[in-house]
């Protein structure tokens, strides 16, 4: 099959890579020339484990390439997926479809035969409909067929959730484009991925229904991690014994200082704008963005207890800026409001991450980026471990308490336990434990 992919950006670039790994002429489209060029170059704009070599093989074999002409990748393409952004909109926070349209009518214009525009992009419910309209008035001779197959790709482990995925929902309204989403999709029926078709508006609510669900899991065990604290509880103990229930499951049920990246905060502002216009309230994920977006500030507040309520003066070391491990991504990272707040209370902060560091850079001011976390904790009078990237869960502990200025660790992601760090010599404060004395003050 002959893909066009419009956008290069996390969604995109993966897809893009993955669908020509299948076997697809995949041309990947972006308005960027530096971009383009330096894709040409094997230079990756993002960082994915694993991506750069994908690129690079199927740039080898053929099957893949770039370029800036919307017009010469749409030509002839059986499919052509929009993949750009949809970041919340200034001010409303709806998503901003500006990007989407634009590239409709671009598409519209560029059919030279009968093909099935795809919306990859995560939308709000009736965004299909209005690609539909827009690209029926640009060019109402076309032949074309609009369908919906949002992404559900975690950063860093993106391109096997590609290849293994869980399900593949696909919105479409006829059954020419299901023909060819099928073929697309063909040679995952050797892993017996499931393909779910549905309505095309199902496909689209699907996406944000899934990551509101997400989140609030999150959310969930960070306010039990809240309780056990208070109460004396381990909220790891309580993840385990709540997630063995089958209809519960353990995933995203780990207590941290809350979510962030470019899903999550996204999508569930973009859901509750659309309840909004309906008239629908959803409670629930309203109290979900809420308690998330005080819970970051919170963890800055954490640590200024732990270090006896007074951090003017003081150095800490943050280990972990991005969101999450393996990605550059540092969009709604916790680290940013985190530190935020003990700049606020006079602290100097001293940073360390193996790749969101040049990302890191737009979004914080006055922090001292090293390479090595013991470079980091050299001197400070706190440890603050933010993201559990894997240069973090083994480190040396008796060697951090003897350079560090006071011997305090706060895990904030609960990587060690609180006998390890102990036994090092390093005060400990984790998430959903027992207070620390300090704490408790």
């Amino acid at each position: 099959m002959r893909i066009a992919m419009i956008g290069t950006g996390y969604v995109g670039l993966v897809s893009g890579a993955c669908f020509s790994d299948f076997g697809h002429d995949v041309v990947c489209v972006d308005k960027d020339a530096a971009k383009i060029a330096a894709l040409e170059d094997g230079k990756m704009p993002i960082y994915e484990p694993g991506l750069d070599a994908l690129v690079a093989h199927n740039v080898a074999g053929g099957r893949l390439s770039f370029t800036t002409d919307l017009a010469s990748a749409v030509a002839g393409a059986d499919a052509v997926f929009i993949a750009v952004g949809t970041p919340s909109r200034r001010g409303d926070g709806h998503a901003d479809l500006s990007y989407v349209h634009v590239a409709a009518e671009e598409i519209a214009g560029a059919l030279t035969g009968p093909a099935v525009i795809v919306t990859k992009s995560t939308v709000p419910v009736g965004t299909g409909d209005e690609v539909e309209r827009i690209m029926r008035e640009a060019a109402p001779q076309a032949e074309f067929w609009v369908a919906s197959n949002p992404e559900f790709l975690r950063e860093g482990a993106a391109i096997d959730d590609f290849k293994r995925p869980d399900r593949v929902v696909v919105g479409i309204e006829d059954d020419r484009a299901r023909d060819v989403l099928e073929r697309i999709y063909r040679p995952l029926n050797l892993n017996r991925a499931p393909l779910l078709f549905t309505r095309r508006r199902t496909a689209e609510l699907i996406k944000y229904a899934a990551n509101a669900f997400l989140a609030t899991k999150i959310t969930f065990i960070n306010e039990i991690a809240d309780l056990c604290e208070i109460v004396g509880a381990d909220v790891q103990d309580v993840s385990r014994g709540i997630g063995l229930d089958n209809r519960i499951g353990p995933k995203f049920l780990h207590a941290g200082p809350g979510y962030g990246g470019s899903c999550f905060p996204k999508d569930t502002l973009a859901l509750l704008k659309t309840a909004e216009d309906e008239q629908v309230p959803l409670r629930i994920v309203e109290s979900v963005v809420k308690v998330n977006d005080s819970r970051k500030r919170a963890m800055g507040r954490k640590v200024i207890r732990a270090m006896g309520g007074d951090v003017r003066g003081k150095t800490v070391a943050i280990l972990g800026l991005t969101f999450k491990p393996n990605t550059d991504d540092m969009r709604e990272a916790p680290s940013i409001a985190i530190i935020q707040a003990l700049q606020d209370e006079g602290a100097t902060i001293r940073a360390c991450d193996p790749e969101g560091v040049e990302q890191a850079k737009r979004e914080l001011q006055d922090v001292e980026f090293l390479a090595d976390p013991y470079a980091a904790a050299d001197g400070a009078d706190a440890l603050v471990i933010v993201t559990e990237w894997d240069q973090f869960r083994a480190l040396d502990l008796s060697r951090m308490a003897k350079i560090m200025n006071a011997p305090i660790l706060v895990d904030l992601r609960n990587v060690y336990s609180p006998d390890e760090a102990r036994n090092a010599g390093l005060d400990y404060v984790g998430v959903g434990m027992p207070q620390h004395p300090a704490e408790a003050a």
